[in-house]
């Protein structure tokens, strides 16, 4: 079984720009977002979209790579063999015939693309924002964010066979 699906990988990153398209719209956190980051239209203007977008998908790619890890149960037993089924024991096979569609689907993958959020992203977004002193709004806008886009990346590559 292949656990990596390159297309899983890629959509997962796309969600990612959609989600923060719709979170920091400013209809739903985008002004909240602005007053918090102390950041002004001025500012956003004069910055090179192309870079900043290009740049987010490629660290939302990446970050879509290592979900695997996470997300899918099936990646402890591979990692045990090497990742090499071939020179796995038999009891890997009869373990793969039993479980190897087990707990692969889109509500499993949300609930732990959100455990990531909450226990890695927020920690790490929250340290960072308290030295440099912002707000617990910018902390939750933030890491809110990432909570839900984990959540769906999660989903998404759980979930996509």
């Amino acid at each position: 079984m292949d656990f990596f699906n390159i297309y899983a990988v890629l959509a997962s990153a796309v969600s990612a720009l959609l989600v923060g398209f719709i979170w920091y719209h400013p209809k739903v956190f985008g002004n909240a977002w602005m007053q918090a980051a102390d950041m002004t239209e001025k500012k956003m203007k004069g910055a090179n979209m192309a870079k900043i977008f290009g740049l987010a998908f490629l660290f939302a790619f990446i970050l879509a790579t290592a979900l695997p890890g996470i997300v899918i149960h099936q990646m402890g037993a591979f990692s045990l063999i090497g990742g090499d089924p071939a020179n796995a024991l038999p009891s890997y096979e009869a373990f793969m015939v039993d479980y190897s569609e087990s707990f692969r689907t889109f509500k499993h993958g949300v609930f732990h693309g959100v455990l990531t959020g909450i226990f890695i992203a927020l920690p790490i977004l929250g340290t960072n924002a308290l030295f440099e002193r912002k707000s617990a709004k910018y902390i939750f806008i933030n890491a809110g964010y990432w909570i839900v886009t984990l959540g769906i990346m999660g989903g998404i590559i759980c979930a996509w066979k």
